[in-house]
């Protein structure tokens, strides 16, 4: 059977984890010129936690939000520009700022047993004519029906297309293939399902493929796997996967091998490996975007991060409690 899919780029995105935000105006305007017209369908271009993510709780951007997305906006002319959104850290007014600097898609992100709070975000999204996605984050911690509600949900809202979001990289092929063969079989044909890994725990390339294989369309990756924890899918390794596989992605080899290579390998601020550090992510099921949080506040308390991430793992801690890795820093240098 041939597959058909389409790849949206997360470099500048989720990529600016790995580089705490720091990508200059000239780096994302080199990043985004590599990968148009390689075939990737989005380029995903916002602070690593989305719209409005710059502030104190999740580092400030190197850059303004508005000359960040207009060099990404006005440097691609074959991609389409889509920014994140986590209703509660972006809101309304600075979605419509987003539009008039030039994104084409949204992606509005919730933790996956909260779509309900995607409701207005995706209603807005739509009026405005934007190519709408629902992204439910940290998808290991949720069952497969309660995922199947989630994604209703968000169906019902309007959304093009819902994703499940490995965010943890915690993730191993038979979860991945259950959990999106259960969304592909209960959302209508016309909504399309995603799938985003990060690379945790070494499986993120074997994930993505079982996800295609049950049903998803749309596929994350980045150059180089730039991203979260141990980074995301790397976009040149699926890509050349996939052709050894059949499934047809749009997207030239060669040009994606040398803008991983050549263009974003020497912007990385650290190799992006599964070291002890991303593996413990993985292991323990913790948020991606926790480990250069958790690094500080283990360095801060002297204690061992991968005890850090364990307990916050055990405490079923998400998104937006960045707070609490500081806490448990704190509470296990007590306890030494």
């Amino acid at each position: 059977m041939k597959y058909k899919i389409s790849l949206t780029d997360v470099t500048l995105r989720d990529g600016m984890h790995a580089v705490r935000h720091q990508f200059s105006v000239d780096d994302a305007s080199a990043i985004a010129g590599a990968l148009d017209g390689t075939g990737v369908a989005l380029i995903e271009a916002t602070h690593g936690d989305g719209l409005g993510g710059s502030s104190v709780q999740y580092g400030f951007s190197k850059e303004t939000e508005e000359d960040y997305l207009r060099a990404v906006c006005d440097t691609v002319k074959a991609a389409r520009v889509a920014a994140l959104l986590l209703p509660g850290i972006g809101t309304m007014s600075e979605l419509k700022k987003a539009v008039e600097w030039g994104i084409r898609a949204v992606r509005v992100a919730t933790h996956s047993t909260e779509a309900d709070i995607a409701e207005q975000h995706i209603g807005e999204a739509r009026k405005l004519g934007l190519d709408t996605v629902g992204f439910l984050m940290m998808s290991h911690m949720t069952s497969v029906d309660t995922l199947v509600e989630e994604a209703k949900k968000m169906e019902s809202y309007g959304a093009h297309c819902v994703y499940i979001v490995d965010s943890a990289g915690a993730m191993l092929m038979d979860e991945v293939r259950a959990k999106v063969s259960a969304l592909r079989n209960a959302l209508s044909p016309e909504v399309q399902v995603g799938f985003h890994a990060h690379n945790n725990l070494g499986v993120s390339v074997a994930n993505s493929i079982a996800a295609v294989e049950e049903g998803a369309y749309r596929i994350d990756a980045s150059l180089a796997g730039l991203g979260a924890g141990a980074g995301n899918t790397p976009l040149e390794v699926f890509v050349a996967a996939c052709e050894k596989h059949g499934i047809d992605t749009g997207v030239q080899l060669y040009p994606v091998m040398d803008a991983a290579e050549e263009v974003v390998r020497p912007r990385m601020h650290r190799p992006i490996v599964t070291d002890k550090i991303s593996l413990t992510l993985g292991y323990s099921g913790v948020y991606s975007s926790f480990l250069l949080h958790a690094f500080r506040a283990a360095e801060q308390f002297q204690v061992d991060p991968r005890d850090v991430l364990v307990e916050l793992g055990r405490r079923k801690v998400v998104g937006g409690q960045e707070d609490m890795i500081v806490d448990v820093a704190y509470e296990l240098s007590k306890q030494v």
